[in-house]
């Protein structure tokens, strides 16, 4: 699931209840309390460093989308396996070309 909030980011930063709202329905930076975890304080990061780890976290999750769009498209293991089976066999390309055109359909970007 694509990042969409600094909660997404602070859940991966610390393990354990480490943080939380002032207030629960308004989770913005400044209602972000730090809490002491088994005798440890963290530190509060700053809502600059908090954003850009987001904005980092989007741009890696958002240039994966063509690989989550071929995974959704491509034959089960099973099938495949089947396909080069029978391509082995028959002579046929059934299998390169079935994975081939999921590859143009949704091109490595770069």
């Amino acid at each position: 699931m694509r990042p969409v909030h600094i909660e997404n980011i602070l859940v991966k930063i610390h393990q354990g209840q480490w943080f939380g709202w002032s207030d629960s329905k308004n989770k913005v930076y400044a209602n972000l309390e730090i809490y002491p975890v088994g005798g440890v304080t963290h530190d509060k990061p700053t809502e600059a460093a908090l954003d850009q780890l987001l904005a980092d976290a989007q741009a890696t999750y958002d240039a994966a989308d063509y690989s989550r769009k071929r995974a959704v498209e491509y034959p089960l293991i099973g099938d495949q396996l089947d396909m080069q089976y029978h391509d082995l066999v028959d002579s046929t390309t059934t299998w390169e070309d079935t994975i081939a055109a999921v590859k143009s359909k949704y091109p490595k970007p770069g």
